[in-house]
């Protein structure tokens, strides 16, 4: 039960990147030290934003020091993270960051797919979308932290992965050894983020047909070329479709779903991911607290950290499966872009549990929104 992201859904724009002359990266290295002394908490994504060039251009600013760039032959490298031991994967979209701890194993990679299957860390790659790859040593009080990161060809992040197992050194050091790239210069070729693709008008959605499709559909896997073939932006075919099929809730969903599935100890699932990588947490979620716009989860194999005020609409949707019907509630930004899907916790085979349902059918009575609001 993964997603894929649709080709007509919007793509969020990120801030303009700069083309960087061949000394450039000296003076941004220069502009980023002096960011992190007056800021020492900024985060290399915040700090990017600041410095106007992507997170990837400003980790290569360190190659030669702290940064190795390597050459990514993924059909290999990603089987090797499992010797890495203890890792801490992160995946993340603009509004949300999605955190896992366990290990990087079972992984599986068909030609542009790959999949990892542990019980804690469970991922969807596109690797057709992975163009960047770092070995990161980043020198802090506590020690040296090594991390692992990947990007798009525009530079932006994709996924990590950080050792959080003393073990694992070792075969950090042997994996940056095998991978080094023949290029290690500073300068990165980045790509212009792609300009957002405007969704066909509802008069040209052959609606009858993707209500038609949508109910013979077998597997929640199927849902995404359905959309493809109807040529249907996402949030468009939730709107557009029979009341049964979706129902719209409240931005405040999230958090009225976590404290529920806290409090009760329900096991569910929380999908967070962009273009190159899926990441999936199943089971409970227990310490779930609210700091400013973020609501969090904070448990030591999960922690979930989602901007609730870039909610900007919040849909239960339901989709028919060989198992049965199967219920997410499914958040997205202003732009249409999805933040995170919730699901119960369900395997292939096996129905949906009636207490997710039953969660479900709760929230829609108590949150609910006009469509009139959506449309």
């Amino acid at each position: 039960m993964w997603m894929h992201p649709s080709p007509l859904e919007p793509v969020m724009i990120a801030p303009s990147v700069s083309t960087a002359s061949s000394s450039e990266p000296t003076a941004l290295r220069q502009r980023w030290h002096a960011l992190r002394e007056s800021q020492p908490r900024t985060r290399i994504r915040d700090a990017a934003t600041q410095l106007g060039v992507s997170e990837a251009q400003l980790l290569a600013t360190g190659v030669g020091e702290d940064v190795v760039r390597l050459d990514l032959r993924l059909d290999t490298l990603l089987p090797k993270l499992e010797s890495l031991g203890k890792v801490m994967t992160l995946t993340r979209n603009e509004s949300a960051v999605h955190e896992k701890r366990g290990l990087y194993r079972n992984v599986e990679v068909n030609g542009a797919v790959a999949l990892a299957l542990d019980e804690n860390i469970d991922l969807r790659l596109f690797l057709h979308r992975w163009r960047f790859g770092f070995a990161f040593r980043e020198v802090r009080p506590e020690g040296t932290r090594r991390s692992l990161h990947f990007f798009d060809p525009a530079g932006m992040a994709i996924h990590k992965v950080y050792v959080e197992d003393e073990a694992g050194v070792s075969a950090f050091e042997q994996l940056v050894t095998d991978y080094t790239h023949a290029e290690q210069s500073r300068e990165l070729p980045v790509e212009p983020v792609a300009a957002a693709e405007v969704p066909r008008p509802d008069s040209e959605i052959d609606v009858e047909g993707l209500v038609s499709g949508w109910r013979g559909l077998q597997d929640t896997h199927e849902f995404f070329p359905l959309l493809r073939r109807f040529k249907v932006a996402r949030t468009q075919a939730l709107r557009l479709v029979s009341p049964e099929m979706t129902t719209p809730v409240a931005p405040a969903s999230l958090t009225w779903v976590l404290e529920k599935a806290s409090a009760s100890g329900l096991p569910i699932m929380v999908f967070v991911g962009n273009a190159g990588a899926i990441q999936i947490h199943t089971g409970p979620v227990h310490t779930v607290r609210a700091m400013g716009p973020w609501m969090n989860v904070l448990d030591p194999s999960f922690n979930l950290h989602l901007r609730t005020d870039h909610i900007h609409s919040a849909w239960v949707v339901r989709k028919p499966t060989r198992d049965g019907i199967v219920t997410s509630l499914e958040l997205f930004d202003a732009a249409g872009e999805n933040i995170a899907l919730l699901f119960g916790k369900r395997k292939p085979g096996v129905p949906e549990s009636l207490e997710w349902r039953a969660l479900i059918d709760e929230l829609v009575a108590a949150l609910p929104v006009s469509t009139a609001v959506v449309s």
